[in-house]
């Protein structure tokens, strides 16, 4: 019966939710001159992020009544929509609109796609269906370079690192790294990417920066668990040499050293505030299943011995 009832009163939560949120929905008009108007009541709901490499067809032709954004990070692939076959590619922004069937396919030549898709719902625009947004003239499929391609790319990163790092608030600032998608796609229809002037831009210095804050946050968040450069560079989709390359770049420091660093100050401190610790205890919360090699890099650190750094503190 609790069950039951608890069952109950979520859908109820749920549908008040729900009701709030078509309250809220995104509202855009189009002015006679073509020209595209948010009101103050933009506020699509923000449903999911996925990034994944297409290293083989998507199982089902299928359709779903949210909108879906896909961005092309690296690679060639194809995507089928309402019957037309697509030849996708790196920067290339898919605009997948609700109860559009659709599948995504390997390419036939080139590395495999590497895909990341966003989830939008709640959209209204005016003489659309919902979760309905305006094509471009090539189709579903945007074409972009330069300065855009490269803030999409910026988003599709930002927006995984806050997946990744599971931080107070990631909800939000995914949702608001997806509002700028929806938005710089919108700005595209209002005015195609061709009618406008190219400026220099600093993403490439800005984007290592931001991949660098990100590792070391990941460090300072995980240091007690086994790390590895192949893991990291996995999740970011780059080459463990790039990013050491980088890291070594922006910080002078080579990322495992950094870790040990970040890996020694914390012992350092479990050493003098819990001295009912044994070494192999403090060993093991700061990543290290070895004590012996442990210690080695403590000394090399310090100059002292994990115990004797307890008696010369004592």
């Amino acid at each position: 019966m609790y069950f039951l009832a608890t069952c109950l009163s979520k859908v109820a939560i749920r549908e008040r939710k729900d009701e709030n949120i078509l309250k809220r929905k995104l509202r855009v008009n189009i002015m006679s001159n073509g020209e595209i108007v948010l009101q103050e009541t933009f506020n699509p709901t923000f449903l999911f992020t996925w990034k994944g490499i297409r290293r083989e067809d998507e199982a089902k032709y299928h359709k779903h009544e949210h909108l879906e954004f896909c961005y092309v990070m690296s690679g060639r692939g194809r995507h089928r929509i309402a019957d037309q076959l697509y030849e996708i590619g790196e920067g290339d922004l898919i605009l997948i609109n609700a109860g559009d069937y659709h599948q995504a396919l390997t390419g036939e030549s080139g590395g495999p796609a590497v895909e990341f898709y966003v989830g939008l719902t709640d959209i209204q625009m005016e003489g659309l269906e919902k979760n309905h947004l305006p094509m471009s003239e090539t189709g579903p499929v945007l074409h972009t370079s330069g300065e855009l391609k490269m803030k999409l790319s910026r988003l599709c990163i930002y927006m995984e690192a806050e997946k990744e790092m599971g931080r107070l608030g990631r909800h939000f600032m995914m949702k608001a790294y997806a509002m700028q998608m929806l938005v710089l796609y919108l700005r595209e229809q209002e005015q195609p990417q061709k009618e406008r002037p190219m400026r220099q831009c600093s993403f490439e210095s800005v984007n290592r920066k931001y991949m660098v804050e990100k590792i070391v946050d990941y460090f300072e968040e995980n240091y007690a668990q086994k790390i590895s450069l192949d893991q990291i560079a996995g999740n970011m989709y780059l080459s463990p040499f790039y990013i050491s390359k980088i890291f070594k770049a922006e910080t002078g420091e080579t990322p495992i050293h950094w870790l040990i660093e970040i890996r020694m100050e914390k012992a350092k401190a479990l050493l003098l505030e819990e001295p009912s610790l044994s070494i192999q205890e403090v060993s093991a919360r700061v990543g290290y299943e070895d004590a012996y090699h442990f210690s080695k890099l403590f000394k090399k650190k310090f100059g002292v011995a994990p115990s004797g750094m307890r008696r010369s503190e004592g």
